[in-house]
């Protein structure tokens, strides 16, 4: 064939031994960063489940969320005793109200998404509410981009809730996304990098410890008549002693015996080292920022933000707490009502956060001392109902 003539006319490169697998790894080793995934599931195990800070912010604020006192109230008065106020205070026969809202802050903290199933009650108030787990719930749209059913997978097996009733079975609650119709954007996620270089920090931090990383010191051999090498056996020897005697946190401080020739060298850590617990708290700040949790309530050196512990304690619960917990409240109020046939609104107590005594104290002599309101106005300014004998 014309062809091969010219193909064997062609100079050949000389055979070079080397995997068809080397520019694959060259680039893949070629400064990338190795992320972890992004889904609920690897963020909840990766951020909460093995990251101390994670972990304490997501608890911090579910249970002091979940520990608000919450009254029930409408334009006329503040209920003593409601089937809503009955149904929150015992939700269903394995949890609380503290732990069912506790479950509900989690999830909305983890995933961005919280839902709330109301169980019987088809002609009235539900008999229970279970908090479902986020990871398992997926939304299913109609033409018009409203959901019209929720599927919960669990093993293989999937149930549908149907949402086109009049009765909705779900309440979705979500954190704000400027990029989905349908989910919400949950710290974790914004924090997420910041997990990873905490984690990683405190990976390198284990390592030393296993000494595995960098040793603390190295051994010189200098042997007699220019012989600059130990032999098999005696090296071997050495070896064996050191992982026996002198490796690990057990054998922390022991003394060293050193035979002829050998001599202990230190070996210290350079400014990049050191730089690694800086880089970590860091990061756990940042972690802590994510969440709206000042670092001093998680114990982080370095933060000076505010003047002191109560300042904030009270910054926690005024800008992290209370919008969260005024949230959550309010859509599951909204959710209840439908059940219970009027309009009822559940909301945290401010006057019993202990957290915002002064500030509360401060408000209502403000408000008290203000000659030119009427008391319809002051109630209305410290958030109560209006007296019956001002309809």
């Amino acid at each position: 064939m014309v062809f091969d003539f010219f193909r064997r006319a062609e100079p050949k490169a000389p055979e070079a031994k080397a995997s068809a697998t080397g520019p694959v790894i060259a680039w893949h080793g070629a400064g990338r960063v190795a992320w972890s995934p992004r889904d609920t599931v690897s963020l909840t195990k990766a951020g909460f489940a093995s990251n101390p800070v994670g972990f304490r912010s997501v608890k911090l604020i579910a249970e002091a969320a979940a520990a608000l006192p919450l009254v029930l109230q409408d334009h006329e008065r503040r209920y003593e005793a409601h089937p809503v106020l009955d149904l929150v205070g015992r939700p269903n026969g394995a949890q609380g109200r503290a732990e069912l809202f506790e479950a509900l802050y989690g999830q909305l903290l983890l995933s961005g998404n919280a839902y709330l199933e109301a169980v019987g009650g088809a002609a009235g108030m539900p008999l229970e509410l279970h908090v479902l787990r986020s990871d398992r719930m997926s939304l299913v749209p109609g033409a018009d981009g409203w959901p019209v059913a929720y599927d919960y997978a669990v093993g293989g097996r999937k149930h549908r809730f149907d949402m086109t009733g009049v009765l909705p079975p779900i309440c979705h609650i979500k954190s704000f996304h400027p990029q989905d119709d349908h989910y919400g954007l949950s710290p974790m996620q914004a924090a997420a990098v910041a997990v990873d270089v905490h984690n990683a920090a405190s990976r390198w931090s284990k390592a030393l410890l296993d000494n595995a990383a960098r040793p603390s010191g190295a051994i010189v051999y200098r042997g007699a008549d220019g012989q600059a090498s130990l032999s098999e056996e005696q090296y071997q020897r050495l070896q064996d002693e050191m992982l026996s005697y002198h490796q690990g946190a057990a054998n922390a401080g022991r003394p060293m015996l050193l035979e002829g020739g050998l001599d202990w060298k230190p070996m210290g850590f350079s400014p990049s080292d050191m730089e690694f617990q800086k880089t970590k708290e860091a990061a756990a700040r940042e972690i802590a920022l994510a969440f709206g949790v000042p670092p001093m309530l998680l114990g982080i050196p370095g933060d000076a933000a505010y003047a002191n512990y109560q300042e904030a304690n009270r910054a926690f619960y005024r800008l992290t707490v209370l919008p969260l917990a005024t949230k959550v409240a309010a859509a599951v109020s909204e959710f209840l009502s439908r059940f219970a046939g009027e309009r009822v609104v559940l909301k945290p107590d401010l006057d019993q956060v202990p957290a915002l005594s002064s500030e509360r104290e401060a408000q209502w002599s403000r408000v008290s001392r203000a000659d030119f309101l009427t008391d319809a106005e002051k109630r209305m300014l410290l958030g109560l109902p209006k007296l019956a004998e001002e309809e």
